[in-house]
């Protein structure tokens, strides 16, 4: 079994706040490019992660403040894997990942950083994209600036289509 080892996120861990749920609050605002919202749906949104694991790494979540998949409904159920796939050809359009995590942590001890408001996780993954700068230096090499992420994602979005067959770009059998 493999490790993957994210030791920058404990500063992530060790400041989340069951009081404030930062989902709500960048909704609220409306300031979507400077809360890297990515885009709105009807009951769904998606959101680039601060935080990320990898370049690209965002999170699709209801619109409503629903701690668990069982409170949410058809619709949103529907809207959110369809965000999440639609996201999905955005990434591959943009960065060309081998792969991805898709993921929910359900409750603190799941890891879920924001423990009231369920989230998908979409992580682009590349051969080799786990080296030995987090293992030795405990630092994650990151080639890209949110900005750069989050502009260049709202490109992809733009020119549509989908396009989420590896083996199409030569990266499969």
């Amino acid at each position: 079994m493999e490790t993957l080892w994210a030791p920058w996120r404990m500063k992530y861990i060790r400041e989340a706040s069951d009081e404030r749920c930062f989902f709500c609050e960048y909704l609220r605002q409306r300031r979507d490019a400077r809360n890297l919202i990515l885009r709105r749906g009807r009951t769904c949104f998606a959101i680039l992660n601060r935080f990320p694991y990898n370049t690209g790494h965002l999170m699709v979540a209801p619109l409503a403040h629903k701690p668990t998949l069982h409170e949410l409904g058809p619709e949103e159920m529907v809207e959110l894997l369809d965000l999440a796939r639609s996201m999905q050809s955005a990434l591959d359009r943009f960065l060309k990942p081998h792969g991805y995590n898709l993921g929910v942590n359900l409750g603190r001890v799941a890891g879920a950083g924001v423990v009231g408001h369920v989230h998908l996780h979409l992580v682009p993954r590349w051969n080799g994209d786990t080296n030995f700068m987090p293992v030795v230096g405990g630092t994650k090499v990151m080639p890209m600036t949110l900005g750069e992420s989050y502009r260049g994602l709202r490109r992809a979005m733009k020119t549509g289509g989908r396009r989420t067959d590896n083996r199409r770009r030569g990266h499969g059998r």
